[in-house]
C-alpha cells in the first residue's frame, strides 16, 4: 500500500511539475530575447536545472525592463518638450540647407548666391548676420561692420534666435505665397525687417541707442518699413508684404500676430510717455489699418482692412470701419471661435451690404 501511494505521489508531482514549467515557459517575457527557448525534458532533475537557468535569465530581463532610477531624474515633461523644441529648431536650419541645395539643382546660376547666403554657413546666426549686413550695408556703412554687430547680438541672445525660427514657421504656415523656409529667409522683407528690428531693440535696451536708430534708418530706407527700436515685438510674427508698416516707440506686439502692409501703430500727438498701441497675442490686422494711441487690442481680435481704431478692442472680437465699430455691436459683439492670425481669415463675421463698390 505504501509503495502504491509513493508511486502515485511521484506521478502526480511529475505531471504538476511539467504543467507548471510549461506554463512558465509560455510567458512571453520569460526568456531573454537573445536566449533561445529551452525545451523541457522529462527528467525531473534536468527540468529543475533548466527552470533555475530560465528564472535567473528572466529575472535579469525583468530588471532590465524596469529601471530603478527615479522618474524625475529620467525625463520630466518640461525637459522633454524642451528637447523636442530644440530638435525642431535644429531641423529648420537643416531643412533650409536642403531647400537651398534643391534650388541650386533647379537653377545652377544661383549656386554662388546660395553658397554665400546659406550653404557656406554652419549656423543660422551666421547666415542671418551675413544676409542682413549685405542688405543693409552701404558705402559709408560697410557690411563687414554690420555683420560683426549682428553676429555679436545673435550669438549672445538665444531668445532672439528662437524668435527668428518661430517667425520662419509663422510665415511658412500662414502665407500661401511662401515656397519654403529658405525662400522666406532670403526674400521676404517683412521677415528680414523684423529680424533687423530684434537686433536694434537689443541694442536699444543696452542703451546703445545711436546704433539702434542707425539700423532702424537703414531698414526704413532699404525695406520700406519703419519700426522704432524701442517697440517690443513677440515671436511667431508675420509682417505680410510689410511695405509701409510703421510701429511707434512704446508699441507692444504680442506673440503669433499677423500684420499686413500699410499698417500704422502710432500715437495721437506729440505727447511723450506710453503713447502707442498694445497688441495682444493672436491678433490679425488688415491692410491699411491705423491703430492710434495707447489702446489695447485684446487677444485673438481681428481688425478689418482700412479701419481706424481709437479705442480698446475686446478679445476675440472684430472691428471694421472708420472709425472702427464692433461687429455685432458694443453690447453683444460677435466672438471669434478661432485665432484669426492663424487662419488669416479677413472676411468671416463681417456683414456685407447690398451694394459693393
Amino acid at each position: 500500500m505504501k509503495t502504491k501511494v509513493s508511486l502515485l505521489t511521484s506521478v502526480l508531482h511529475h505531471r504538476l511539475h511539467s504543467k507548471s514549467l510549461n506554463f512558465v515557459g509560455s510567458l512571453p517575457h520569460f526568456y531573454p530575447l537573445s536566449h533561445p527557448q529551452i525545451p523541457f525534458t522529462d527528467s525531473p532533475k534536468q527540468q529543475d536545472d533548466q527552470l533555475a537557468v530560465c528564472v535567473h535569465d528572466s529575472r535579469a530581463q525583468v530588471l532590465d525592463q524596469f529601471s530603478c532610477i527615479p522618474i524625475s531624474t529620467i525625463h520630466t515633461e518640461s525637459s522633454s518638450k524642451h528637447e523636442t523644441d530644440k530638435q525642431d529648431d535644429d531641423d529648420i536650419w537643416l531643412i533650409m540647407k536642403d531647400e537651398a541645395r534643391s534650388d541650386v539643382d533647379q537653377e545652377p546660376i544661383l549656386s554662388d548666391y546660395y553658397s554665400r547666403s546659406i550653404l557656406s554657413h554652419h549656423t543660422m546666426e551666421s547666415a542671418l548676420s551675413h544676409h542682413l549686413s549685405t542688405k543693409l550695408g552701404s558705402s559709408s556703412l560697410p557690411s563687414r561692420t554690420l555683420h560683426d554687430l549682428f553676429m555679436d547680438v545673435l550669438t549672445g541672445d538665444q531668445d532672439i534666435v528662437g524668435a527668428v525660427k518661430d517667425d520662419l514657421k509663422a510665415v511658412k504656415e500662414r502665407d500661401p505665397a511662401c515656397l519654403s523656409y529658405v525662400h522666406c529667409f532670403l526674400h521676404f522683407k517683412g521677415f528680414l525687417g523684423c529680424q533687423a528690428h530684434r537686433v536694434a531693440h537689443k541694442l536699444w535696451s543696452q542703451n546703445r541707442k545711436i546704433l539702434a536708430v542707425l539700423i532702424q534708418n537703414r531698414v526704413s530706407e532699404v525695406l520700406a518699413l519703419d519700426i522704432h527700436p524701442g517697440a517690443k515685438i513677440g515671436s511667431g510674427i508675420l509682417f505680410d508684404h510689410a511695405t509701409g508698416v510703421v510701429v511707434g516707440e512704446t508699441a507692444v506686439i504680442g506673440d503669433n500676430v499677423s500684420i499686413l502692409h500699410n499698417v500704422t501703430l502710432g500715437g495721437t500727438g506729440k505727447s511723450c510717455g506710453d503713447r502707442h498701441p498694445k497688441i495682444g497675442d493672436g491678433v490679425l490686422i488688415g491692410a491699411g489699418t491705423c491703430v492710434l494711441g495707447n489702446v489695447r487690442i485684446g487677444e485673438g481680435a481681428k481688425i478689418g482692412a482700412g479701419s481706424v481704431v481709437l479705442k480698446d478692442l475686446p478679445a476675440r472680437t472684430t472691428a471694421v470701419g472708420n472709425p472702427a465699430k464692433l461687429i455685432g455691436g458694443k453690447d453683444n459683439p460677435v466672438k471669434l471661435d478661432k485665432i484669426p492670425s492663424h487662419t488669416m481669415d479677413h472676411t468671416s463675421h463681417i456683414e456685407f451690404y447690398d451694394y459693393v463698390i
